[in-house]
C-alpha cells in the first residue's frame, strides 16, 4: 500500500505528525510513505526510516510571486513530481485549506478530518473520506486518531513513537554540554536575555558546557552575548538535519516555543518548553524523556520557575522518565 502524508509546515507540527506514522508502520508493516513537506522543513521527515521519499515544495516563497513565470514553472514541476505515482491513500494531517489543496494535486484519494474536527473547516470540502477526531486533544495525539481512522487499525494507546534517527553533529562538539534555543520568529516569544545567562551559569555549575543555538544574522548576535555571559559556544550556521545531531547529543535543552526545542523532545532528550506569548495547551512540548512546558500568553515566566524545572531535569537520568 502506498500512502502519501500531506504535513507541510510547521516545523513543530511536522514533528508532532511523526508519531501517527511510527503507528501505521507498526500496524502495516508493507506500507510504502512518502511525505509533502515545505522545503525547510524537508530534513525531518527524511530522518525517520520509515519514509521512502521527502517531496518538498516551497508554497511559503511562491505564495507570495504568484505573477511571476517561474514561480508558476516552479509548481507545475512540484505538481508533476507529486504525480509520478498513485497512492491509494492520500492523508492530509494538517487540516487547513493550503494542505487540502496540494492534498488534491496528487493522484489517489484524499483523506482528512470532517467539517467539525479540521482546523479550517473548508478544507474538508476537498476530501474524499472524512473522520471525526476531537479537537481538545494534542496535536500528536489528533494525527495519531486520524491515521488510525483512515488506516483502519485500532487507535494506539502506547506513548508516541517519533521514530527519529539523528546523524552524528557535523560540528566539534564540547564532551558534555546543554543546548539553548534562546531565539523566535516574533520579539514576543522571547525570554528575557539576563535569564538566559543566568540559565547557562546554573549549567556551567553542573559541568555542562551551554551551547547557543541561532538561525539568522540576527539570532547569532544574541546566541554570542548570551555564550558571553556564561561562558557558552555558539556553533556555526547549522542546517536542520545537522541540528538534529547537536539536539541528540545534548543532556538537556532549554528552549523556546520553536520546531527545534520540539525537535529535541522528540529526539527523547530532557526540554523545558518557554511559552511567552502562547498556551502550551494542545501543542506544549512532549517526547520520550523529561519534559516540561512552562508560561503562557501574556505570562512570561519567572526566572525561579524555570530553574526549578531545570533542577529536576538535571537530577532526572539522562535517559527516560518524566517532569512534571
Amino acid at each position: 500500500m502506498k500512502l502519501l502524508i500531506v504535513k507541510t509546515t510547521s516545523m513543530g507540527d511536522v514533528v508532532h505528525a511523526l508519531p501517527a506514522l511510527s503507528d501505521a508502520l507498526r500496524a502495516l508493516p508493507q506500507l510504502q510513505v512518502d511525505w509533502l513537506v515545505e522545503q525547510p522543513f524537508a530534513a525531518i521527515p527524511a530522518l525517520h526510516p520509515g519514509v521512502a521519499r521527502v517531496l518538498p515544495i516551497a508554497w511559503r516563497k511562491w505564495r507570495g510571486k504568484l505573477l511571476r513565470r517561474e514561480t508558476w514553472a516552479a509548481i507545475a514541476a512540484a505538481r508533476t513530481q507529486l504525480r509520478e505515482q498513485r497512492y491509494d491513500l492520500v492523508l492530509d494531517l494538517q487540516g487547513l485549506l493550503k494542505s487540502a489543496l496540494w492534498a488534491r494535486q496528487a493522484i489517489g484519494p484524499v483523506a482528512g478530518y470532517d467539517r467539525a474536527s479540521a482546523r479550517e473547516p473548508f478544507a474538508s470540502w476537498f476530501y474524499e473520506r472524512h473522520a471525526a477526531v476531537p479537537r481538545d486533544l494534542h496535536a500528536v495525539e489528533r494525527s495519531r486518531r486520524l491515521a488510525a481512522a483512515h488506516l483502519g487499525y485500532a487507535p494506539p494507546t502506547t506513548p508516541p513513537d517519533f521514530g527519529l534517527v539523528a546523524p552524528a553533529p557535523g560540528w566539534p562538539m564540547p564532551s558534555r554540554y546543554a543546548v539553548l534555543i534562546p531565539n523566535a520568529s516574533r520579539i514576543e516569544k522571547l525570554w528575557p536575555e539576563a535569564r538566559w545567562i543566568a540559565v547557562g551559569k546554573r549549567l556551567q555549575g553542573s559541568g555542562l558546557t551551554p551551547v547557543v543555538l541561532w538561525g539568522s544574522p540576527a539570532e547569532q548576535t544574541l546566541a554570542e552575548r548570551i555564550a558571553a555571559g556564561c561562558e557558552g559556544e555558539v556553533p556555526p550556521f547549522l542546517k536542520v538535519g545537522e541540528m538534529a545531531g547537536v539536539l541528540a547529543g545534548a543532556r538537556c535543552i532549554i528552549g523556546l516555543d520553536t520546531g527545534f526545542t520540539h525537535l529535541g523532545a522528540a529526539l527523547g532528550k530532557p526540554t523545558i518548553g518557554i511559552y511567552c506569548d502562547h498556551e502550551p495547551g494542545l501543542a506544549g512540548v512532549t517526547g520520550p524523556g523529561p519534559v516540561a512546558s512552562v508560561g503562557g500568553k501574556g505570562q512570561v515566566p519567572a526566572q525561579m520557575e524555570v530553574m526549578g524545572l531545570l533542577e529536576a531535569q538535571l537530577a532526572a537520568p539522562a535517559e527516560g522518565g518524566s517532569l512534571e
